[in-house]
């Protein structure tokens, strides 16, 4: 969950939505941490948020981790085992390239948002979504 104070640097309804929304393509759980100050080392505590909140620890080992510090202009994108294999490290990298052309010509949110979009649809080959029954 992200809470109020990180409202200033980013628009949290519109990433919550984004990770939420059942437009997701992929069953790969998606997820985003901001820190708006911080002091340290980003892809250190962005592994340690990764291990803490056991992102690690899913069935499939698929979850992928935004961590960002938008004051800085710092992101770090996490693919656990499975993810990562899936879709190797030119997907990655591809990705952390656009976001971050995104992320210093326009705001925080537009480049998490443009993230998010761009894994998800590379996830959703790999690991699509099951249609849910009732």
């Amino acid at each position: 969950m992200v809470d109020k104070k990180h409202r200033r640097f980013i628009d949290t309804t519109r990433i919550r939505a984004a990770v939420e929304s059942d437009r997701l393509a992929t069953s790969a759980p998606i997820h985003v941490s901001i820190a708006p100050y911080f002091w340290g080392n980003v892809r250190t505590t962005a592994e340690r948020a990764f291990r803490k909140h056991g992102f690690a620890n899913t069935l499939e080992r698929n979850a992928v981790l935004f961590f960002i510090v938008p004051s800085r202009r710092e992101f770090v994108i996490i693919g656990d085992v499975a993810a990562h294999e899936a879709l190797g490290q030119r997907v990655w990298d591809a990705t952390a390239a656009l976001v971050q052309e995104s992320l210093t010509r326009e705001d925080a949110t537009s480049a998490l948002l443009l993230g998010i979009a761009t894994i998800d649809r590379a996830l959703s080959e790999h690991f699509p979504r099951m249609p849910q029954t009732e």
